[in-house]
Parts: structure tokens; C-alpha cells; sequence
């Protein structure tokens, strides 16, 4: 099949082309843009209290008006308030209202804003719209503060704005264009190792130009598709987007890309190479996007929006990179012919693969040895997944000198942490009656012995059948000890305390926190399984092996284990983190696990090929290490630097996503793919490919021998073998 898909391609190279130009251009004409949605309530399923309670708020109390942001006033020499300050305060929060501002609504201060001390005062933002990641709300709290500056001049007074607004304002500020910086990296990476690889600018700069080709389309199919089947993409989504297709089409290209070469090498005329090329690789590749496909589509059993929805759209963008590696690419290339290696003569030069033909007769000698030292690395790594704590709080990763960060910690000085976002006890009639006042009121007297927070007076609705209480607490409410304290102490007190006829739901901010990390820790027990099983089955397929899918699964979760206990090791151990983001292993599992199988896939399916040609467990292994590390390391370097890039960001979450991808994904190639899996493969021997076996799957080959490399230090006896 493989080999008829990348015949038709080469015998139609113009027509495939243009094929792709047209979907390009239409995908970019007819497709509808994404819209992300920043909001994490807005992911969660409706059986979770946080997302009832906010119903019934919404439902009971349609007026209620929350601060989107809050301005933090402060004497410059920290001292307290004087009554001349507190009027320069209202007379600069008046002056901000009345200067016109997109969706902000008021701007109110008053004698209540003042802390217990004396030392702070507050001026809330309230917003015409209920969602604080509003982009022309932001907008509006970058003006109000510019606009603020001649306001306090001649005055004791120094101003900040916190609150989610300004936090959204400073997060994008702190990351710069993190779309755009991902992109340029990318591209940087993928041009110059390239180069560096093929010595060749055509080389270098068509995948690229694929690559680019192959966005385009995946975008508008995404984008379709979500206004069709109605999902929302979260904010991450783009630059996600960016990494997964540059990075698993650089893989795809590099793959066929050597085989290309090593054909052309052996004499073969450039339409045949490439033609034969996408016959041996073509499988190969479509197991490696299958099982990356899968993996994506698992998340679609999320109970997270932000999970379902991220996972056909990846999993879109993997089947569009697939289908372009197995005929835009080998068309592309065959028109070009040997000119695409221009001026580098190199290609017609049979490699020496010096290093990696060391590493294979080690491997190949003493496959003990190599797979002790590579898995004991693995465990030893792994160990740090223990002391994996997730953290919630995204302003705590924000660097300490933004307005934000200061604002809020001159609040703390003088108010509870949970000023700003109190958590909310509401109180609603089971039969739809009016609640009874006194009651009502005991209730509230209860709640607040409870002492977990300042518990403010209760609200009636309108109907008089629900009660809204505010519990202000001491802790952020992001932080850790607030969503324990919220899931735990005070919704076992708020309900046990519950007045006769009445059911209680608590939510806001914490209360949402709290139910996305009890989602997300069912999502890790269900989603990851139901993935391993589905890519065991497609490499069980792939290898006609019942026993190779079971160590390559099992290789591969000491691979995400090493990854995530690095990553706590240098974070939270060495840099004094107090946790670490807590989508983290969901981003592991991502690009580490389902991308990262990419190259256990190359490795087998070679070491697959060896073994049909007749060598020994050992040969093939030394064999498919000296002719797959070139191909599975370049990959691996131009995704790993891809990911890399973020460590350069102020943003310490943009910094272990950066380091936690780059450091896993060089650890799946370089010690798991090139060094763990042969090891492996060579002490269980030809038990590796029970029930299978040599003898019961056709040759590799249908044509033809492959030629050996000369001058490589297996040319002897490496005839008859396949390349990858």
C-alpha cells in the first residue's frame, strides 16, 4: 500500500503539489479562527459542585458584580494612611472612573477600603463583563494604569492594579509573543541542523516550507472542525499546535529523508529512490503518527474541556503532518532529484558512522551491562516523581517585580490573602421555598466558628430561596493550603452544617481549583492506561509480537517516570520550587510519551527488518543502532531545542514545560531508543518476536539487496540488510 501511495506521488509530483496549495489556500479562506477560551471553570464537567454553585449564583443573584481587577494604594514610605491619603485615594479612583474605559464599568473605593491598619487602601475595578481574560478589558487595565501615573503625582501615594485582569495583562507582558518566539526557535533549529546534517540549503529550508504548508491546512481543519462539533480550544492550543506539527514533521521528513539518500547511494534513479523509500518507511511512519494519533485521541475520554478538546485537535494536526510526509514530501523531492543535495557531494559518500557503531557492538556484546546502566539511569530519575507536588497558582510562576505580583503582596500586608476572590457558600431550598432568616443566620454563626475564614453577612436572593454567604480566606486562593482547606475542611463544615430542607454548594476560585485537580488526577488514571493499551496494540500490529509491545511499554513509562522526577529534582530539590505546574504530566505525556515513541518505533521496526533478513539478535542490533542513531538523534536534538527555547522565558511554568520536554524527549532517544530497547531486544533474543518470528513474515525486501555502506565498519556482512 505504502509503496503505491509514494509511486502515485512521484509519477504525479505537480498535481500532488498543487493539490496541497489548494487546501492551503482554502483551509485559510473558509476556516473560521480558533478562539480560546483562558477560563478553567468553563472545562469542567456540571457534576462538580464548583460548577453547580456557580449556576445557582448566576441563576440567584444575575446582578452580583465582582472586581475584575483592584487597585492597591500605599504610602511610599510604607507608613500609615493619613486623612489627606485617604482623599487623594478617592479623588484619584473617581478620576479613573470617569476616564472612559472599555469594559470597566466602576471604579469605587470608600472608608471600608481601608485595612484594619490603616496602611493600605483598595479601589475595586468592576467590569462590564464577567470574564476577566476579556482582551479589550485587559487592554483597558494596561491604559488605567498608564493613566493613573499623573494622577499621584504630588502625592504621598504609590499604586498597583492586581487582581485576575492585571495578572492576565502581566503574564502576557512576562511571556512576551510566546507563539512568536516558539516559532522563530523552530525554525532557527530545524533550518541549521539541517544544514549541519545535509549540508544543503534546499535541505534546509523545504521542510520548512512544508512544514508551513502542512499548518496552514492543519489549522483550518481544526478550526472547522471546533465550529462544527462545537469545542473550544484553550489558550495553549497555538503554540502547542506549532511544536507538535514542526516537531513530529521533522521527524517524519528525516526518516524518509535517509532512506532517500541511502537509495540514491546505491545508485538508484531519484523518482525510484524516493518511490522505494516511502515503501520501506512508509509503515513505519504511519505506526509511528497511529500511535501518536491514539495517544491524542485518549484525552477525548478527559473529563477536562481544556484535555478533550486539545486532543482530536493534536491528533488533526498528526494526520495532516502523515498524509504530507507520504506525498507532498516525496513529491516535492522527486522533482527536485539529487538537486536538493546541491552543492554538498556528500550524499553519494557511504557514511563511517564511527560512534554509533562503537555504541552498537557494546550493546550488541554486552546487552546486560547496557541495559542495567540505561534503566538504573531511568530509575533513579524516576524517584523524584514521589515528591511531585502540583501547583495551581500560575501567579506564583510570575517573576516577582511585575505590578501584579507587588500589588497583591502590599494587599496581604494589610487584608486577608482571599480579599480579592472569596470563596462562596451558597445555601438554596430544596422544594424551591423561601429560606428561613433565622435560620440563614445560624448557619452563618456556625460557618464562622468553624474559623476557616472571615465569613461575610449573608445575601437573600430576590426570591428569598437562596443565601450566599463570602468566606474571605487567609490563604491565596490558588494556593495549595486554600484549595486543601476548601475540599476539605470547609466543605465537610459547610455542609454538615446545613440547615433542614436545604443543600449547600460551595465555589469560586478555590472551589473550581480544587475540582480541576480531583478531574485531573481520575483523568491520569484512566486516560494514560487506555493510551498504553491502544499504542501496545498498534505496535503488537506492527511487529506481529505479543511479547515486544510489553517492554516497549514498559520502557517507555520509566522513560515519562524519569522525565517528570528530573524535573522535580531541579525544580522543586535543587531551585526551591514550591511546586510544579499541575498539568505537567499531561504535557509529559504529550510530547515525551506519544511523540517520543516515535523513535522505539524507528529502532524496532529496524531491528524488525535485520532479523527478517537473517542475523542474529546481536547483528541486528548492532546493525540497527549504527544506521538508526543519525536519524532518531537528529530528530530528537531539533525537537528537544525546540521545547528548549523556554527555559529562556521569565515565566518559571514556561520554564519546567521547557526543560521537562527538551530533557525528556533527549532521554527517550538517546538512552531509552538507542540504548535500553536493543538491550532488551537482544537478551530475550528471538523471544522478543513470539509468536511471530523470522520465519513466519515475508522478507524485507522485494527487490533487490539492499547494498551495504561501504566503508562502514559492518560493510562485510551487512548486505543483505535494510537501512532505516
Amino acid at each position: 500500500m505504502f509503496g503505491r501511495i509514494g509511486r502515485s506521488a512521484v509519477r504525479h509530483p505537480w498535481l500532488t503539489i498543487l493539490a496541497w496549495l489548494i487546501a492551503a489556500i482554502a483551509a485559510a479562506s473558509l476556516a473560521p479562527p480558533l478562539q480560546p477560551v483562558s477560563d478553567q471553570a468553563e472545562f469542567l464537567p456540571s457534576h462538580y459542585e464548583s460548577v453547580r454553585a456557580g449556576e445557582v449564583q448566576e441563576r440567584a443573584f444575575p446582578q452580583q458584580e465582582q472586581p475584575a481587577s483592584i487597585a492597591v494604594f500605599r504610602r511610599s514610605d510604607k507608613g500609615a494612611l493619613t486623612d489627606a491619603d485617604k482623599a487623594d485615594v478617592a479623588e484619584v479612583a473617581a478620576a479613573l472612573q470617569k476616564a472612559g474605559l472599555k469594559k470597566i464599568k466602576r471604579v469605587e473605593t470608600g472608608p471600608q477600603a481601608v485595612s484594619p491598619k490603616g496602611e493600605i487602601a483598595l479601589a475595586n475595578i468592576v467590569a462590564t463583563t464577567k470574564n476577566p481574560y476579556d482582551a479589550e478589558l485587559i487592554e483597558s487595565v494596561k491604559e488605567l494604569r498608564e493613566k493613573a501615573k499623573p494622577l499621584l503625582e504630588g502625592t504621598s501615594l504609590q499604586m498597583g492594579v492586581t487582581g485576575s485582569a492585571a495578572t492576565a495583562l502581566d503574564t502576557q507582558e512576562s511571556s512576551g509573543d510566546t507563539d512568536a518566539m516558539i516559532m522563530m526557535a523552530t525554525l532557527l533549529l530545524i533550518v541549521v541542523l539541517l544544514a549541519v546534517i545535509f549540508r544543503s540549503p534546499l535541505i534546509a529550508i523545504l521542510p520548512v516550507l512544508i512544514i508551513g504548508l502542512v499548518f496552514g491546512v492543519a489549522v483550518g481543519l481544526i478550526s472547522g472542525a471546533a465550529e462544527l462539533g462545537g469545542l473550544q480550544a484553550d489558550a495553549t492550543i497555538s503554540s502547542i499546535l506549532i511544536v507538535v506539527l514542526f516537531g513530529v514533521g521533522t521527524d517524519y521528513i528525516l526518516f524518509l529523508l535517509f532512506r532517500y539518500r541511502e537509495f540514491l547511494r546505491e545508485g538508484r534513479p531519484a523518482k525510484e529512490a524516493m518511490g522505494e523509500a516511502v515503501a520501506r518507511v512508509g509503515e513505519t511512519i504511519a505506526s509511528a503518527a497511529g500511535a501518536v494519533i491514539i495517544a491524542f485521541l485518549a484525552l477525548t475520554l478527559s473529563s477536562l474541556g481544556m484535555l478533550r478538546a486539545m486532543g482530536p485537535a493534536l491528533a488533526i494536526a498528526v494526520a495532516v503532518t502523515l498524509v504530507a510526509a507520504l506525498t507532498l514530501v516525496p513529491a516535492v523531492f522527486s522533482l527536485l532529484g539529487t538537486k536538493a543535495f546541491w552543492p554538498s557531494k556528500a550524499w553519494r559518500k557511504q557514511p563511517e558512522h564511527g560512534l554509533a557503531h562503537r555504541v552498537g557492538a557494546l550493546t550488541a556484546r554486552r546487552p546486560g551491562g547496557v541495559a542495567a546502566v540505561s534503566g538504573g539511569l531511568l530509575a533513579v530519575l524516576a524517584v523524584g516523581v514521589f515528591s511531585f507536588t502540583p501547583q495551581f497558582d500560575s501567579s506564583g510562576s510570575l517573576p516577582k517585580d511585575l505590578e501584579s505580583v507587588q500589588a497583591m503582596e502590599d494587599l496581604q500586608r494589610g487584608f486577608s490573602a482571599g480579599q480579592t476572590d472569596p470563596t462562596w457558600v451558597l445555601v438554596e431550598a430544596k422544594d424551591g421555598g423561601r429560606l428561613d432568616r433565622a435560620g440563614i443566620d445560624a448557619y452563618g454563626k456556625k460557618l464562622g466558628e468553624a474559623g476557616l475564614g472571615q465569613v461575610t453577612p449573608a445575601t437573600l436572593g430576590p426570591r428569598g430561596d437562596v443565601a450566599q454567604f463570602g468566606v474571605v480566606l487567609k490563604q491565596k486562593p490558588a494556593s495549595e493550603e486554600a484549595i486543601d482547606l476548601v475540599s476539605g475542611a470547609l466543605r465537610d463544615a459547610a455542609h454538615e452544617a446545613a440547615p433542614d430542607g436545604t443543600r449547600v454548594l460551595v465555589g469560586g476560585t478555590s472551589a473550581v481549583l480544587a475540582d480541576i485537580q480531583h478531574a485531573t488526577n481520575r483523568d491520569y488514571s484512566l486516560v494514560f492506561p487506555v493510551a498504553g493499551v491502544a499504542i501496545m496494540i498498534i505496535l503488537g500490529l506492527l511487529l506481529r509480537s505479543a511479547v515486544a509491545p510489553w517492554y516497549l511499554m514498559l520502557s517507555v513509562g520509566l522513560g515519562f517516570g524519569a522525565t517528570l522526577g528530573s524535573t522535580v529534582w531541579l525544580f522543586q530539590n535543587i531551585k526551591g520550587e514550591q511546586g510544579l505546574l499541575f498539568t505537567l504530566p499531561v504535557i509529559v505525556y504529550l510530547f515525551v510519551v506519544a511523540i517520543g515513541t516515535d523513535y522505539n518505533i524507528l529502532m524496532v521496526a529496524r531491528l524488525r527488518e535485520e532479523i527478517r533478513g537473517g542475523s542474529s539478535p546481536a547483528d541486528a542490533v548492532r546493525r540497527a543502532i549504527t544506521h538508526s542513531a543519525s536519524t532518531i538523534g537528529a530528530a530528537a536534538v531539533i525537537l528537544a531545542g525546540t521545547f528548549g527555547v523556554l527555559l529562556l522565558a521569565e515565566n518559571t511554568m514556561l520554564q519546567q514545560m521547557g526543560f521537562a520536554v527538551a530533557f525528556g524527549i533527549l532521554l527517550t532517544a538517546f538512552v531509552m531508543a538507542l540504548l535500553l530497547v536493543p538491550a532488551v531486544t537482544t537478551l530475550l533474543g528471538g523471544r522478543a518476536w513470539w509468536p511471530g518470528g523470522r520465519s513466519s513474515v515475508p522478507p524485507a525486501h522485494d527487490g533487490p539487496a539492499g547494498g551495504a555502506d561501504a566503508g562502514s565498519p559492518d560493510t562485510a556482512d551487512s548486505g543483505t540488510h535494510a537501512r532505516i
